[in-house]
Order: C-alpha cells, then structure tokens, then sequence
C-alpha cells in the first residue's frame, strides 16, 4: 500500500469523522431535518466523485472543509471544554490535510513522477 492510499483511507476515514461530528451537533441542538441536510449535503456531493477517484473532486472537498473549520473554530470557542467541538476540529484539520495530500501524491503517480 502506497503512500497515496494511505491518504485515500484517511480521508475517508475523516470524512466519516466529521459527518459523525455534524451528526451529534445537530442532534444535540435537535436541529430540524432541513438542517440536518444542510449541514450532510455539501460533504456528501463529493462521495460519488470521491469513489471514482476524480482528483477534483478531493480539491473542492478540501475548499468545502475550510467553511466547516471556521464552524467548528467558533463551537471551540462558544463552548470551551465541548469534546465534541474539539474531535470535531480535528476530524476537520484531518479531513483537509489528508486530502490535499492524496491530491499531491495520487497526481504525481498518475504523471509517473514518483510512484
């Protein structure tokens, strides 16, 4: 297993992570289920891209994933000692970091850079 994979399972272990995440904030705040949806819909547009490996599709994720790190910025700090903003800006640093990688290393694979 390459390096790349490694990212690939990363991300989608994240991902997972971060709709973990949302799911427990809007249950907690007992958010209607429009919200719910809000909240799901704009991660779940990339899963079909993100199966298909489309390199872009990991590139607007990581755009989409800097709109829920100010989100979960502001949790940490409306809610100090919330665990579960803290796992959640985790799971969002994580789901960035490993995608942009998996970006990088799966593009220079597919050039036959360094693979």
């Amino acid at each position: 297993m390459n390096r790349a994979q490694v990212m690939r399972l990363l991300t989608v272990a994240s991902l997972l992570a971060v709709l973990l995440v949302e799911l427990l904030v809007s249950w907690r705040e007992r958010a209607p289920w429009v919200v719910w949806l809000l909240r799901w819909l704009p991660l779940l547009l990339f899963v079909p891209g993100m199966y298909a490996d489309r390199l872009r599709s990991y590139f607007w994720l990581c755009l989409v994933c800097l709109l829920y790190f100010v989100t979960a910025v502001l949790r940490i700090f409306a809610a100090p000692g919330d665990l579960v903003a803290g796992f959640g800006l985790v799971a969002i640093i994580s789901l960035f970091v490993s995608a942009m990688l998996y970006v990088r290393w799966r593009s220079r694979q597919l050039r036959g850079l360094n693979g």
